[in-house]
């Protein structure tokens, strides 16, 4: 049943995306049932969310009831469904996280809808959410292989423009189908500059506007899959791939762009000469490549029993199937004060000081300051949790940390690692993030913030931002750079770049403003700490030392908020009194 199941999967990649089945033929044969088991399941749900036959209420419901019974397969262990009873057994063997995967699903279940995009900035947020995630899982795999497809961070633009290309790819090709459906998936902007554009190509009309945007429209995408950069460093089995897949968005591209009127009315493809031309010698590169290395081959897949006994924790019941847990309690039974939602604020950012001063009044090495501050970290975290906050942002490691001693950085940058793979923060709803630049970092620290940035993308409790090896003199530098390239490119216009299109450039530009700044350790800068987000930020000071910290000082940080007035530079305004919160102590709950 399972080696059938697996066969379904291939023959549904084969016949959804021919392209696809041809780059998966490249990867060693130990991995591509795994890729079959993921792209079919993709293939799958993107059938529920296109099919025209029914109305987009009911194919949404389609989509998540697809999702649900994933996740249940998923606890059990098996399934009747051939495709997810494929998936369940992929992640079994190969040790998969598929939680990531619930916000790409998400996305495919409104896109049952219609999804409209006013600008590019929209475009390429909803090409990220929905494509990126699935193209993890094949990263995971290899490197779970012992092949690791690895990105550099520094290199993240190009593995982003180059999926958006593949995305823009597809979205000309099959132009005609989506007419059909009266979907019209390119973002308004790119619409308004070519006029009457969007009318015509709702009549299904060729004419002279949509010519002109469909040559502006696969030159850009051309671009965007031509990224060299991208495999720099990477296995040659991999590498081979991606330059592959680049080729043959090309060749998909050249046909788009040969196929004129006539690419309304049906898919233009590629022919067998252009895709012959790209696969032979990737063929035997790629068979090359992997005759040479050894691969390590996953073992019998444990049972569900086994795998719901390795995810028990000490941090109480899940909060649903999909194995996330709530907070522990606080020890003494301190629960959160009752704060307004607008009084809450929605970004707290915090400076961790003291680590190294609390040591050492302690007769401790700096290290060992280090290693306690961890305790007060997921304290904190706990007590975000509690409270309701939506974005934390704490400053682990600055670009100036590097100038102490080498074992202080050592002991730092080694509870980090170690935090981010065994500690308790990993199993809650957090949805962590990494803000700073690998230049220094140890590989292994690296892999591990890019790991758990992608196993906890689709968690909806909290955004949990760390910035490692960060500095904001750093960053606003790399954004200007990054809107310079935007310009170049013609994506932006030089003369109408306000705030919001720099904010798009940084790094993080879904990271909202910073509402409260809070310092520990008893000193008063913000020391090159988020100087973007930060303009308008409330400061609080406090004189404790970091390891000293538990949720209840964030609780009162946060009830110190509520009490102030924000005006962002307009006069006060009369407010009629309230009464105060409760105090909180560190001895008892409110």
């Amino acid at each position: 049943m399972l080696r059938a199941a697996y066969r379904l999967c291939r023959r549904t990649t084969r016949q959804h995306d021919p392209g696809i089945h041809a780059l998966i033929q490249l990867a060693p044969a130990v991995l591509r049932p795994a890729c079959w088991a993921l792209w079919a399941a993709a293939s799958v749900l993107d059938d529920l969310s296109d099919d025209p036959d029914v109305e987009p209420d009911e194919r949404a419901a389609r989509v998540e009831a697809w999702t649900r019974a994933l996740r249940h397969d998923l606890a059990s262990g098996t399934s009747t469904d051939p495709v997810r009873h494929a998936l369940v057994d992929t992640a079994g063997r190969w040790c998969l996280d598929l939680s990531s995967l619930q916000g790409a699903m998400a996305v495919t279940r409104d896109d049952a809808h219609g999804p409209r995009f006013t600008d590019w900035a929209a475009w390429r947020a909803w090409c990220s959410g929905g494509v990126v995630p699935w193209v993890d899982q094949v990263r995971q795999l290899f490197e779970r292989a012992g092949a690791p497809m690895t990105f550099r961070l520094d290199w993240q633009a190009d593995y982003e423009h180059f999926v958006a290309g593949a995305q823009l790819t597809d979205i000309l090709t099959d132009l005609n189908v989506d007419l059909a459906q009266c979907r019209l998936l390119l973002p308004q902007e790119a619409l308004d500059s070519f006029p009457g554009a969007d009318s015509d190509l709702s009549r299904g009309h060729w004419s002279p506007a949509v010519a002109a945007l469909t040559r502006e429209l696969t030159a850009l995408a051309r671009r965007w899959v031509t990224q060299p950069v991208m495999t720099r460093g990477m296995h040659p089995g991999a590498a081979t791939m991606l330059d592959a897949a680049a080729g043959l968005m090309r060749a998909q591209l050249d046909a788009v762009e040969a196929a004129g009127p006539a690419l309304l009315k049906r898919a233009p493809r590629p022919s067998v000469v252009a895709r012959t031309r790209v696969l032979a010698p990737a063929r035997l590169r790629s068979a090359m490549a992997w005759s040479l290395t050894p691969l390590t081959v996953p073992g019998p897949r444990p049972t569900a029993a086994a795998t719901t006994e390795a995810a028990t924790t000490d941090l109480g019941p899940a909060v649903d199937d999909t194995g996330l847990r709530p907070p522990p309690p606080h020890p003494d039974g301190a629960r959160p004060p009752q704060i307004a939602a607008d009084q809450m604020p929605s970004h707290v950012a915090v400076i961790m000081d003291g680590n190294g001063r609390w040591a050492e009044q302690r007769g401790l090495s700096r290290s060992d300051g280090h290693r306690a501050g961890i305790l007060a970290t997921r304290e904190t975290v706990y007590g975000a949790l509690d409270i309701g906050l939506r974005n934390l942002t704490l400053y682990a490691f600055s670009t100036e940390n590097w100038k102490r001693a080498p074992e202080e950085i050592a002991a730092i940058l080694s509870a980090l690692r170690s935090e981010l793979d065994e500690g308790p923060i990993r199993d809650l709803n957090v949805r962590q993030c990494w803000a700073g630049q690998p230049g220094r970092l140890p590989e292994e620290l690296v892999q591990a913030l890019m790991r758990q940035e992608r196993r906890t993308r689709a968690r909806t409790g909290m955004t949990l931002t760390l910035c490692v090896n960060y500095g904001g003199r750093d960053e606003i530098p790399r954004a200007a750079a990054a809107l310079a390239r935007a310009t170049r490119a013609g994506e932006a216009n030089p003369d109408l770049i306000g705030p919001d299109d720099f904010t798009r450039h940084l790094p993080h530009p879904d990271m909202p403003d910073v509402d409260l700044l809070w310092r520990t350790g008893n000193e008063q800068r913000t020391s090159n700490f988020l100087p973007w987000h930060a303009t308008y930020a409330e400061l609080y000071f406090t004189p404790d030392q970091w390891p000293d910290i538990d949720r209840r000082d964030l609780w009162k940080a946060v009830t110190e908020y509520s009490r102030r007035q924000r005006r962002h530079g307009a006069a006060p305004t009369p407010s009629p009194p309230r009464p105060a919160p409760c105090p909180l102590t560190r001895s008892g709950s409110e």
